[in-house]
């Protein structure tokens, strides 16, 4: 289980949409910063209302080429126009809002995590 040291909420504006590979609409809705032992999460949690677990919604596998992409396109900019520097990033769907370490089975999320290298997400795999 991570421990959640500290977070801080950056901007993110409902205006903040971003297209990605699967068509799906896609919005940024916070940003939480992390301080897990030496290593700091940069947390990037995403509202995609059409991912699923179901068989006509956009299940995991459309879901991962659109984190990777919104790693690649949104959050290394991001990183670099707020000036962050995080050794981990997580990238998160979620089809509706919920807060950040609760649980609720009604909720469908998805998550990847990457390390930020020469301007690269590589991907980790959790």
């Amino acid at each position: 289980m991570i421990r959640l040291f500290a977070a801080l909420t950056l901007f993110a504006s409902p205006a903040m949409a971003v297209e990605v590979p699967s068509g799906q609409p896609v919005q940024l809705h916070e940003v939480l910063i992390d301080d897990l032992g030496e290593e700091t999460w940069l947390r990037f949690r995403f509202i995609a209302p059409r991912i699923s677990r179901e068989a006509d919604g956009i299940g995991y596998e459309a879901a991962a080429d659109d984190m990777d992409h919104l790693c690649q396109s949104l959050v290394l900019t991001y990183m670099q126009d707020f000036e962050l520097e995080g050794d981990m990033i997580v990238v998160s769907l979620s089809d509706r809002p919920v807060e950040f370490g609760q649980a609720d089975p009604d909720v469908t999320q998805f998550f990847e995590a990457y390390r930020p290298v020469d301007n690269t997400c590589i991907w980790e795999g959790l």
